[in-house]
């Protein structure tokens, strides 16, 4: 599948290893694809985010993420749930975080330890790898370029989807932005 990927692409994922590296997070995750794709600029993606998500708006998208990451990566829908069978998801957030420290629940833990040198893709990144490859046939692209890992990521649900569309990234608006000629 990566030889499908373009250069932009490719920058994407290599980026967000790097992200997982600076982070000290055992595997890559697709909030790390993200910000990898934050840092892009000139391509179809960085465009599109650029339009749609204004580097002045950022701030505020990378702290719907951290507050995400501090409840274990659950999403409002998952958070929701929890509270109709009953639990408040801060409240254990927070004792969680009275007894072991703040972010105890991020899962970004520093001492975690992978078996080779390279880090592995979580499920969910690795899932938006594979959705990146159907939204681009989908489309009928002969490449996958970092607007399809965007539109992946829009996509798949989750964390990073549910941030996204709270600052105006959906899939439908990410469409028309690489699609509009000006992008």
């Amino acid at each position: 599948m990566f030889e499908r990927f373009t250069k932009a692409a490719r920058a994407v994922v290599k980026g967000a290893v790097e992200h997982a590296e600076r982070g000290g997070a055992a595997v890559v995750t697709e909030e790390h694809l993200l910000l990898a794709l934050l840092d892009r600029e000139g391509t179809r993606a960085a465009d599109a985010l650029r339009a749609l998500c204004p580097p002045d708006r950022r701030p505020s998208l990378l702290a719907a993420l951290a507050e995400a990451r501090r409840r274990a990566g659950l999403s409002r829908a998952d958070t929701e749930a929890l509270a109709d069978l009953g639990i408040d998801v801060g409240a254990v957030v927070a004792r969680v975080e009275e007894a072991h420290g703040a972010g105890a629940l991020a899962g970004d833990r520093k001492d975690a330890g992978w078996w080779s040198g390279r880090r592995s893709f979580s499920r969910e990144a690795k899932a938006v790898l594979e959705k990146s490859l159907r939204v681009a046939l989908a489309r009928k692209d002969r490449e996958i370029g970092d607007e399809h890992l965007l539109l992946a990521l829009t996509a798949t649900g989750g964390v990073v989807a549910e941030a996204l569309a709270d600052h105006g990234v959906t899939y439908t608006a990410v469409e028309d932005a690489v699609s509009s000629p000006a992008v």
